[in-house]
Protein backbone atom coordinates (compact mmCIF):
# COMPACT_ATOMS: atom_id res chain seq x y z
CA UNK A 1 0.00 0.00 0.00
CA UNK A 2 2.75 2.24 0.62
CA UNK A 3 4.09 4.46 -2.42
CA UNK A 4 8.27 3.92 -3.40
CA UNK A 5 8.03 7.52 -2.38
CA UNK A 6 7.73 7.07 1.13
CA UNK A 7 9.62 3.57 0.95
CA UNK A 8 12.67 5.62 -0.11
CA UNK A 9 12.83 8.42 2.70
CA UNK A 10 14.87 7.59 5.66
CA UNK A 11 13.77 8.62 9.38
CA UNK A 12 15.77 10.91 10.90
CA UNK A 13 18.43 9.90 12.83
CA UNK A 14 18.50 13.10 15.08
CA UNK A 15 15.12 12.87 16.13
CA UNK A 16 15.27 9.03 16.95
CA UNK A 17 18.30 9.01 18.34
CA UNK A 18 16.71 12.04 20.93
CA UNK A 19 13.60 10.31 21.10
CA UNK A 20 15.72 6.27 22.05
CA UNK A 21 17.23 8.77 24.86
CA UNK A 22 13.83 10.18 25.86
CA UNK A 23 12.72 6.79 26.32
CA UNK A 24 15.58 5.81 28.73
CA UNK A 25 14.91 9.14 30.49
CA UNK A 26 11.41 7.82 30.79
CA UNK A 27 12.48 4.45 32.57
CA UNK A 28 14.88 6.56 35.15
CA UNK A 29 17.92 6.43 33.66
CA UNK A 30 20.32 9.22 33.53
CA UNK A 31 21.01 10.26 30.27
CA UNK A 32 23.52 13.28 29.23
CA UNK A 33 21.96 14.00 25.48
CA UNK A 34 23.84 16.65 22.99
CA UNK A 35 21.39 15.14 20.19
CA UNK A 36 18.70 17.51 20.73
CA UNK A 37 18.93 20.69 17.52
CA UNK A 38 17.08 23.00 19.54
CA UNK A 39 17.89 25.69 22.46
CA UNK A 40 17.57 24.49 25.60
CA UNK A 41 16.11 28.21 26.73
CA UNK A 42 12.51 28.99 27.12
CA UNK A 43 10.97 31.07 24.60
CA UNK A 44 11.65 34.57 25.37
CA UNK A 45 8.09 36.55 27.81
CA UNK A 46 7.34 39.28 25.49
CA UNK A 47 6.84 37.12 22.03
CA UNK A 48 4.70 34.80 24.62
CA UNK A 49 2.69 37.45 25.75
CA UNK A 50 2.23 38.42 22.09
CA UNK A 51 0.58 35.19 21.28
CA UNK A 52 -1.92 34.98 24.63
CA UNK A 53 -2.48 38.59 23.19
CA UNK A 54 -3.63 37.43 19.81
CA UNK A 55 -5.84 34.51 21.65
CA UNK A 56 -7.32 36.87 23.65
CA UNK A 57 -8.44 39.25 20.91
CA UNK A 58 -9.50 36.11 18.93
CA UNK A 59 -7.16 36.29 15.98
CA UNK A 60 -7.66 32.18 15.64
CA UNK A 61 -8.86 31.98 12.25
CA UNK A 62 -7.52 31.36 8.72
CA UNK A 63 -4.91 33.95 7.44
CA UNK A 64 -3.32 34.60 3.47
CA UNK A 65 -2.12 31.30 2.87
CA UNK A 66 1.35 32.50 2.62
CA UNK A 67 1.71 34.81 5.73
CA UNK A 68 -0.45 37.78 7.41
CA UNK A 69 1.05 41.90 6.34
CA UNK A 70 2.27 42.66 9.43
CA UNK A 71 4.62 39.98 9.42
CA UNK A 72 5.85 40.00 6.21
CA UNK A 73 6.62 43.44 6.67
CA UNK A 74 8.77 42.84 9.69
CA UNK A 75 10.34 40.11 7.93
CA UNK A 76 10.99 42.51 5.20
CA UNK A 77 12.34 45.49 7.14
CA UNK A 78 14.69 42.66 9.25
CA UNK A 79 15.96 42.00 5.66
CA UNK A 80 16.71 45.08 5.12
CA UNK A 81 18.54 46.15 8.22
CA UNK A 82 20.21 42.96 9.41
CA UNK A 83 21.31 41.63 5.03
CA UNK A 84 21.06 45.11 3.34
CA UNK A 85 18.13 42.67 0.96
CA UNK A 86 15.49 44.35 -0.49
CA UNK A 87 12.40 42.54 -1.07
CA UNK A 88 8.49 43.60 -1.88
CA UNK A 89 5.87 41.29 -0.06
CA UNK A 90 5.47 39.01 -3.10
CA UNK A 91 8.67 38.09 -3.03
CA UNK A 92 7.98 36.61 0.87
CA UNK A 93 6.32 33.21 2.05
CA UNK A 94 5.78 32.53 5.55
CA UNK A 95 5.88 28.66 6.25
CA UNK A 96 5.73 25.91 8.87
CA UNK A 97 9.43 26.27 9.79
CA UNK A 98 12.17 27.07 7.64
CA UNK A 99 12.55 23.03 6.93
CA UNK A 100 9.06 23.95 5.51
CA UNK A 101 10.20 26.98 2.92
CA UNK A 102 12.91 24.26 1.85
CA UNK A 103 10.94 21.92 0.98
CA UNK A 104 8.28 24.24 -0.87
CA UNK A 105 11.02 25.71 -2.77
CA UNK A 106 12.36 22.05 -3.84
CA UNK A 107 8.81 21.35 -5.06
CA UNK A 108 8.37 24.24 -7.06
CA UNK A 109 11.50 24.11 -8.97
CA UNK A 110 12.55 20.82 -9.28
CA UNK A 111 11.61 18.56 -12.16
CA UNK A 112 12.60 14.62 -12.14
CA UNK A 113 16.29 14.07 -12.68
CA UNK A 114 16.90 17.62 -11.78
CA UNK A 115 20.56 17.71 -9.80
CA UNK A 116 20.73 19.65 -6.04
CA UNK A 117 24.05 20.19 -4.73
CA UNK A 118 24.32 19.79 -1.61
CA UNK A 119 27.70 20.61 0.16
CA UNK A 120 28.90 17.52 3.15
CA UNK A 121 28.39 17.31 6.00
CA UNK A 122 24.76 18.23 5.49
CA UNK A 123 21.70 18.94 7.49
CA UNK A 124 19.96 15.06 7.06
CA UNK A 125 16.76 16.42 5.68
CA UNK A 126 18.40 17.80 2.30
CA UNK A 127 19.11 15.02 0.39
CA UNK A 128 16.07 13.63 0.87
CA UNK A 129 14.15 16.85 0.31
CA UNK A 130 15.40 16.78 -3.02
CA UNK A 131 14.52 13.17 -3.63
CA UNK A 132 10.72 13.60 -2.85
CA UNK A 133 11.17 16.75 -5.38
CA UNK A 134 12.31 13.75 -7.90
CA UNK A 135 15.73 15.44 -7.78
CA UNK A 136 18.49 13.81 -7.56
CA UNK A 137 21.04 15.13 -4.61
CA UNK A 138 24.81 15.74 -5.79
CA UNK A 139 27.03 15.44 -2.56
CA UNK A 140 30.13 18.12 -2.79
CA UNK A 141 32.40 17.27 0.44
CA UNK A 142 33.68 19.61 2.49
CA UNK A 143 37.22 18.36 3.87
CA UNK A 144 37.95 19.37 7.38
CA UNK A 145 40.90 20.63 6.20
CA UNK A 146 38.96 23.78 4.75
CA UNK A 147 36.50 24.01 7.65
CA UNK A 148 34.11 21.41 6.99
CA UNK A 149 33.60 24.49 3.48
CA UNK A 150 33.21 24.30 -0.21
CA UNK A 151 35.10 26.05 -2.80
CA UNK A 152 34.27 26.96 -6.32
CA UNK A 153 35.94 24.52 -7.88
CA UNK A 154 34.84 21.77 -5.53
CA UNK A 155 31.10 23.11 -6.69
CA UNK A 156 31.82 23.88 -10.29
CA UNK A 157 33.43 19.96 -10.61
CA UNK A 158 30.36 18.49 -9.93
CA UNK A 159 28.17 20.98 -12.32
CA UNK A 160 26.84 19.44 -14.77
CA UNK A 161 23.43 20.42 -17.58
CA UNK A 162 21.40 18.84 -15.24
CA UNK A 163 22.03 20.73 -12.24
CA UNK A 164 19.07 23.20 -11.09
CA UNK A 165 19.77 23.94 -7.25
CA UNK A 166 22.49 24.80 -5.12
CA UNK A 167 21.81 24.54 -1.35
CA UNK A 168 24.39 26.43 0.91
CA UNK A 169 23.92 26.34 4.82
CA UNK A 170 25.81 28.74 6.68
CA UNK A 171 26.28 29.19 9.60
CA UNK A 172 26.30 24.90 9.48
CA UNK A 173 24.23 22.34 10.90
CA UNK A 174 25.95 19.87 11.84
CA UNK A 175 29.83 21.72 11.97
CA UNK A 176 29.00 25.30 12.90
CA UNK A 177 30.76 26.32 9.80
CA UNK A 178 30.87 29.91 8.66
CA UNK A 179 31.35 31.36 5.40
CA UNK A 180 33.51 34.53 5.32
CA UNK A 181 32.51 37.69 2.89
CA UNK A 182 35.58 36.73 0.84
CA UNK A 183 34.25 33.09 0.68
CA UNK A 184 30.94 33.78 -0.07
CA UNK A 185 31.83 36.13 -2.44
CA UNK A 186 34.47 33.77 -4.40
CA UNK A 187 31.04 31.06 -4.65
CA UNK A 188 29.14 33.96 -6.10
CA UNK A 189 31.20 34.52 -8.71
CA UNK A 190 31.93 30.78 -9.34
CA UNK A 191 27.91 30.54 -9.66
CA UNK A 192 27.30 34.06 -12.19
CA UNK A 193 27.96 31.46 -15.34
CA UNK A 194 25.44 28.71 -14.42
CA UNK A 195 21.59 29.55 -14.33
CA UNK A 196 21.41 27.41 -10.59
CA UNK A 197 19.42 28.92 -8.43
CA UNK A 198 20.90 28.94 -4.96
CA UNK A 199 19.15 28.36 -1.81
CA UNK A 200 20.68 29.91 1.57
CA UNK A 201 19.42 28.68 4.53
CA UNK A 202 20.29 31.22 7.27
CA UNK A 203 18.22 29.50 10.08
CA UNK A 204 21.53 29.86 12.48
CA UNK A 205 21.96 33.67 11.87
CA UNK A 206 22.10 34.80 15.17
CA UNK A 207 24.09 32.44 16.35
CA UNK A 208 27.90 33.32 15.39
CA UNK A 209 30.75 33.89 17.84
CA UNK A 210 34.29 35.07 17.75
CA UNK A 211 33.44 38.18 16.31
CA UNK A 212 32.22 36.31 13.40
CA UNK A 213 29.86 38.54 11.09
CA UNK A 214 27.03 36.56 9.22
CA UNK A 215 27.11 37.24 5.39
CA UNK A 216 24.21 36.33 3.07
CA UNK A 217 25.16 35.50 -0.33
CA UNK A 218 22.68 37.53 -2.01
CA UNK A 219 23.56 40.44 -0.18
CA UNK A 220 27.86 39.49 -1.39
CA UNK A 221 27.03 39.21 -4.66
CA UNK A 222 24.18 41.31 -5.97
CA UNK A 223 23.70 39.67 -9.50
CA UNK A 224 22.44 36.99 -7.88
CA UNK A 225 19.40 37.75 -5.87
CA UNK A 226 17.51 37.16 -8.59
CA UNK A 227 18.10 33.72 -8.62
CA UNK A 228 18.46 33.30 -4.42
CA UNK A 229 16.05 32.39 -2.50
CA UNK A 230 17.17 33.39 0.98
CA UNK A 231 15.55 30.88 4.14
CA UNK A 232 15.61 31.81 7.26
CA UNK A 233 13.11 31.73 10.67
CA UNK A 234 12.26 31.86 14.16
CA UNK A 235 13.02 28.96 15.77
CA UNK A 236 16.61 28.71 17.04
CA UNK A 237 17.19 32.65 17.51
CA UNK A 238 14.38 33.23 19.72
CA UNK A 239 13.87 29.57 21.22
CA UNK A 240 10.54 29.28 19.31
CA UNK A 241 11.28 25.69 17.53
CA UNK A 242 7.42 24.11 18.64
CA UNK A 243 6.26 27.50 17.21
CA UNK A 244 6.88 26.21 13.43
CA UNK A 245 7.50 30.23 11.60
CA UNK A 246 9.96 29.81 8.54
CA UNK A 247 10.01 32.42 5.84
CA UNK A 248 11.49 32.27 2.19
CA UNK A 249 12.58 35.51 0.43
CA UNK A 250 13.33 35.33 -3.33
CA UNK A 251 12.11 35.51 -7.15
CA UNK A 252 8.37 36.39 -7.41
CA UNK A 253 7.78 33.89 -9.97
CA UNK A 254 9.22 30.69 -7.55
CA UNK A 255 7.44 32.57 -4.50
CA UNK A 256 4.24 32.40 -6.34
CA UNK A 257 4.49 28.85 -6.72
CA UNK A 258 5.03 27.83 -3.09
CA UNK A 259 2.72 29.69 -2.06
CA UNK A 260 0.51 27.72 -4.56
CA UNK A 261 2.25 24.39 -3.40
CA UNK A 262 1.40 25.73 0.54
CA UNK A 263 -2.53 26.54 0.01
CA UNK A 264 -2.87 22.99 -1.22
CA UNK A 265 -0.78 21.36 1.33
CA UNK A 266 -0.82 23.24 4.48
CA UNK A 267 -2.67 25.93 4.44
CA UNK A 268 -1.60 29.43 6.04
CA UNK A 269 0.78 28.99 8.95
CA UNK A 270 -0.93 29.38 12.65
CA UNK A 271 -2.39 32.58 13.12
CA UNK A 272 -1.16 33.03 16.85
CA UNK A 273 2.61 31.79 15.54
CA UNK A 274 2.64 34.35 13.17
CA UNK A 275 1.39 37.16 15.50
CA UNK A 276 4.42 36.20 18.41
CA UNK A 277 6.93 35.83 15.11
CA UNK A 278 5.89 39.78 14.71
CA UNK A 279 6.78 40.34 17.77
CA UNK A 280 9.99 38.47 18.25
CA UNK A 281 11.16 40.18 14.71
CA UNK A 282 10.29 43.70 16.09
CA UNK A 283 10.44 43.59 20.04
CA UNK A 284 13.30 43.84 22.00
CA UNK A 285 16.31 41.48 20.67
CA UNK A 286 18.53 41.19 24.35
CA UNK A 287 17.42 37.85 25.05
CA UNK A 288 18.83 36.29 21.33
CA UNK A 289 22.47 38.03 22.40
CA UNK A 290 21.71 36.73 26.00
CA UNK A 291 21.29 32.73 24.29
CA UNK A 292 24.24 33.67 21.99
CA UNK A 293 26.58 34.52 24.56
CA UNK A 294 25.61 31.49 26.45
CA UNK A 295 26.34 29.22 23.68
CA UNK A 296 29.58 30.62 22.77
CA UNK A 297 30.59 30.23 26.89
CA UNK A 298 29.42 26.57 26.46
CA UNK A 299 30.96 25.37 23.30
CA UNK A 300 34.12 26.69 24.22
CA UNK A 301 33.96 23.94 27.36
CA UNK A 302 32.43 21.15 25.27
CA UNK A 303 35.56 21.76 22.49
CA UNK A 304 38.40 22.30 24.84
CA UNK A 305 37.00 18.97 26.49
CA UNK A 306 36.44 17.17 23.66
CA UNK A 307 40.36 18.20 22.30
CA UNK A 308 41.37 16.46 25.78
CA UNK A 309 39.98 12.98 25.32
CA UNK A 310 42.41 10.52 23.93
CA UNK A 311 41.91 9.73 20.21
CA UNK A 312 39.00 13.05 19.69
CA UNK A 313 39.78 15.98 17.94
CA UNK A 314 37.36 18.72 17.56
CA UNK A 315 37.16 21.97 14.77
CA UNK A 316 36.21 25.08 16.67
CA UNK A 317 32.59 25.72 15.46
CA UNK A 318 32.30 29.83 14.62
CA UNK A 319 28.15 29.31 14.91
CA UNK A 320 24.72 27.46 15.09
CA UNK A 321 24.97 25.53 18.68
CA UNK A 322 26.88 21.86 17.52
CA UNK A 323 30.52 20.62 17.62
CA UNK A 324 31.43 17.81 15.29
CA UNK A 325 34.22 16.35 16.87
CA UNK A 326 36.37 13.69 14.88
CA UNK A 327 36.32 10.13 16.54
CA UNK A 328 38.11 8.15 13.52
CA UNK A 329 41.12 8.55 16.11
CA UNK A 330 38.62 5.69 17.77
CA UNK A 331 38.53 3.26 15.19
CA UNK A 332 40.17 -0.47 15.41
CA UNK A 333 39.77 0.07 19.38
CA UNK A 334 37.59 -1.95 21.24
CA UNK A 335 35.37 0.06 23.77
CA UNK A 336 32.99 -0.48 26.02
CA UNK A 337 33.16 -4.01 25.07
CA UNK A 338 32.99 -3.18 21.51
CA UNK A 339 34.97 -2.84 18.68
CA UNK A 340 34.25 0.59 17.18
CA UNK A 341 34.07 0.57 13.39
CA UNK A 342 32.33 3.72 12.65
CA UNK A 343 30.89 6.63 14.33
CA UNK A 344 27.36 4.69 14.50
CA UNK A 345 29.31 2.13 16.73
CA UNK A 346 30.50 5.19 18.80
CA UNK A 347 27.95 6.62 19.39
CA UNK A 348 25.64 3.40 20.28
CA UNK A 349 28.29 2.65 23.04
CA UNK A 350 28.64 5.92 24.08
CA UNK A 351 24.29 5.54 24.91
CA UNK A 352 24.07 2.20 25.97
CA UNK A 353 27.47 2.42 28.26
CA UNK A 354 28.06 5.73 29.35
CA UNK A 355 24.42 6.78 28.73
CA UNK A 356 25.25 9.98 26.54
CA UNK A 357 23.56 10.65 23.48
CA UNK A 358 25.56 11.82 20.37
CA UNK A 359 24.44 11.86 16.46
CA UNK A 360 26.75 9.47 14.31
CA UNK A 361 28.40 11.78 11.21
CA UNK A 362 27.52 9.23 8.90
CA UNK A 363 23.34 11.09 9.40
CA UNK A 364 25.29 14.03 8.07
CA UNK A 365 26.97 12.54 5.01
CA UNK A 366 30.71 12.40 6.90
CA UNK A 367 31.69 9.06 8.52
CA UNK A 368 34.10 9.36 11.39
CA UNK A 369 32.30 12.31 13.13
CA UNK A 370 29.66 12.99 15.75
CA UNK A 371 27.60 16.03 15.76
CA UNK A 372 26.96 16.86 19.24
CA UNK A 373 25.16 19.65 20.23
CA UNK A 374 25.75 22.65 22.84
CA UNK A 375 22.07 23.46 23.68
CA UNK A 376 21.74 22.42 27.14
CA UNK A 377 23.40 23.28 30.21
CA UNK A 378 26.86 23.81 31.59
CA UNK A 379 26.26 20.97 33.86
CA UNK A 380 25.06 18.78 31.76
CA UNK A 381 28.19 19.36 29.51
CA UNK A 382 30.83 18.88 31.99
CA UNK A 383 29.20 15.52 33.15
CA UNK A 384 28.78 14.33 29.66
CA UNK A 385 32.84 15.16 29.04
CA UNK A 386 33.22 13.39 32.04
CA UNK A 387 31.48 10.25 30.82
CA UNK A 388 32.92 10.09 27.78
CA UNK A 389 36.67 11.17 29.07
CA UNK A 390 36.22 7.98 30.97
CA UNK A 391 34.47 5.34 28.86
CA UNK A 392 36.95 5.94 26.24
CA UNK A 393 40.69 6.34 28.45
CA UNK A 394 39.19 3.86 31.38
Amino acid sequence: MVSERAKSVKPSPTLSLSAKAKALKAQGIDVVSFSAGEPDFDTPDNIKQAAIKAIEQGFTKYCPVDGIPELKEAIIEKFRVDNGLEYKPSEIVVSCGAKHSIYNVLQAVVNPGDEVLIPSPYWVSYPDMAALAGGVPVIVEGKEENGFKVTPDDILSKVTDKTKVFILNSPCNPTGAVYSREELEALGRALLDTKILIISDEIYEKLIYDGERHYSIASVVPDLKSRTVVVNGVSKAYSMTGWRIGYAAGPEDVMRACAKIQSQSTSNPTSISMAASVEALKGPQDAVESMRREFEQRRNVLVDGLNAISGITCFKPRGAFYAFPNVSGLFGRTIGGREIKSSMDFSEVLLDVARVAAVPGSAFGAEGYLRMSYATSMENIREGLKRIKELVEG
